[in-house]
């Protein structure tokens, strides 16, 4: 994986275009919150409203005048602009200012790029950034146009261009391979925890909600680990989907998965790139859609957040919203939206957290039943199985095989009904 972005802290610029009416103010803040995520210092500011895109620089003439005064003034490293650029473009920005220019897709590439830990991870942030440069040959610097030939290329006039062009190709085939081959090893343990019978919950949210926060906190609460997920309170700080088992009661236990967070205006590249990542939510009994109750367009994210679960394919999953940070939030219960499959929480501090634990056993466990059985002597697998997995009343030895009164899961009482007494 490659980086756009220097390891010492670079001073930044942020521009942003405004076509049509959107309210530009609010992409802007989000642009520096990943600036600051990618370890940047943001120096400087600056917006237009626009008609049109310039085809050459995107921005109009006396911006971009602005802008060469404003890197000299200011001594910035590298700008960044909140729209997407074609390679012509940022070639010319770069001629014009005589800095690194890169924009808001390649901004979050590159935090991607920092935060994968897992090996698919890895591999999907690599794809992603090729998926991204391949388009953008065209134009992107000066060395992409010198001709070459001998072995290893097509023909002794074949183009640079050319020969990047198939190179690039090949590598996403490649790496498509490989991520097949992990998605593979991960059906493999997604069937194995099926076979477990567990249920699965699915933590998921705008990016920097306290998705990591609240997995910490419920395993806290269920004093089952002691293994905290990694949390900083940065955009995208985790990037990794992470499984915790969580217990209920002495025999009620669920999958806790924490993914990636959401963010407005996700590149498509990266939204097919992570697919099979945030795939695991669509095997979720449950989806925790966790809300910063503290931001102020937090309506805004939710939104986000709902319109890409649509998109994988989850609209159908039971949802609870979970409005996090409340402890940030005056009279939260007269300005939030409520309802049965609203909670308020503070992860953070810990408040409210039995409340979400008990609807989260609600939802899950409702189906429970108490059933008396009568298991013979030779079926002690299954005696081990009642003993291990469910909820034992009362069991005793009786002449015919063991008494057993039980509390079963609808699934396990149908499939233990020829014993039932």
């Amino acid at each position: 994986m490659e980086s756009n972005i220097d390891t010492q802290t670079q001073r930044a610029i942020l521009v942003g275009v405004q076509i049509g009416p959107r309210d530009i103010d609010y992409y802007m803040k989000e642009l520096e919150q990943l600036a600051e995520a990618a370890g940047l210092e943001v120096v400087g500011v600056m917006t237009q409203k626009a008609d049109r895109v310039n085809p050459a620089t995107y921005m109009g003439k006396g911006k971009l005048e602005e802008l060469q005064e404003a890197v000299q003034t200011l001594e910035a490293d590298v700008v960044i602009l909140n729209n997407e650029l074609s390679g012509r473009q940022i070639r010319n920005l770069e001629d014009a200012t005589g800095v690194k220019v890169i924009d808001r897709t390649i901004l979050i590439l590159d935090i991607f790029a920092a935060r994968a830990v897992s090996r698919e991870g890895k591999l999907q942030v690599e794809l992603a950034q090729l998926q991204y440069r391949m388009p953008r040959l065209v134009g992107f610097g000066k060395a992409l146009s010198r001709t070459g030939g001998g072995i290893g290329t097509r023909g002794p006039g074949e183009k640079k261009l050319e020969t990047d062009r198939r190179h690039i190709a090949r590598q996403i085939d490649e790496i498509r391979r490989e991520i097949e081959s992990v998605k593979a090893t991960r059906e493999v343990q997604r069937s194995r925890r099926n076979k477990s019978g567990l249920p699965i919950v699915a933590i998921a949210g705008y990016t920097n909600a306290g998705k990591s926060t609240l997995m910490n906190a419920l395993l806290k609460e269920s004093e089952k680990e002691d293994k905290d997920v990694f949390v900083k309170d940065m955009l995208f700080a985790t990037l990794d989907t992470s499984l915790r088992k969580i217990r209920v009661d002495t025999d009620k236990e669920f999958i806790l998965i924490d993914t990636v967070g959401f963010v407005s205006d996700l590149p498509h590249t990266l939204v097919n790139a992570f697919r099979s990542t945030l795939e695991e939510i669509l095997y979720a009994d449950l989806i925790l859609h966790v809300v910063d109750a503290s931001y102020e367009d937090c309506f805004f994210n939710m939104k986000v957040a709902d319109k890409v679960l649509d998109e994988i394919g989850a609209e159908d999953i039971r949802k609870f919203y979970v409005f996090n940070k409340i402890d940030k939030v005056e009279n939260y219960e007269d300005t939030l939206p409520g309802g049965p499959d609203c909670i308020f929480i503070s992860a953070k501090n810990g408040t409210n957290l039995d409340v979400l634990m008990e609807k989260i056993s609600g939802e899950l466990f409702s189906d429970r039943v108490i059933a008396e059985l009568m298991i013979p002597y030779d079926q002690g697998r299954i005696t081990s199985y009642l003993c291990d997995n469910c909820k034992v009343l009362k069991m005793e030895y009786k002449n015919e095989g063991t008494y057993f009164e039980v509390e079963l899961s609808g699934e396990d009482y149908g499939r233990l009904k020829e014993y039932l007494i």
